[in-house]
């Protein structure tokens, strides 16, 4: 299976933080990941792999975002973003963050599901 052509697999996982660089010597040192250079060109995204499978990445918390604390989300694929996200709406969850387009991977929005658990949702661009 090919999580990121199967609506419904969860996908990619990302982490959020107060400072990228420790946080991926942390966890290249805990469990061996690979954590690839900052992509300046992504605002310093670093890319996680396993073996040679991209798995994860982890970027810094944006400057225009609201406080929150460092954290891990995760991704689901889908068919339709924008689908997915009136589908939630009208299952009572909300929208965190519209969809958005991410140049060279696909579509996203952020999602809470009526208990406030949060998960994102992407549609990725052909590969």
């Amino acid at each position: 299976m090919d999580v990121f052509k199967t609506p419904g697999a969860f996908s990619w996982s990302e982490l959020v933080t107060t400072d990228p660089a420790s946080a991926a010597e942390f966890y290249a040192k805990l469990f061996g990941w690979n954590v690839k250079a900052p992509d300046e060109a992504m605002g310093g995204y670093r890319v996680v792999n396993v073996a040679d499978t991209a798995v994860a990445g982890i970027m810094a918390i944006p400057k225009d975002a609201p406080p929150m604390p460092p954290h891990w989300g995760c991704y689901v694929t889908v068919g339709n973003v924008d689908e997915t996200v009136g589908r939630s709406t009208s299952l009572g969850g909300k929208v965190l963050m519209p969809p958005m387009d991410i140049p060279g991977v696909g579509r996203m929005a952020v999602l809470q599901d009526p208990q406030g658990a949060v998960l994102s949702v992407i549609a990725y661009a052909a590969m």
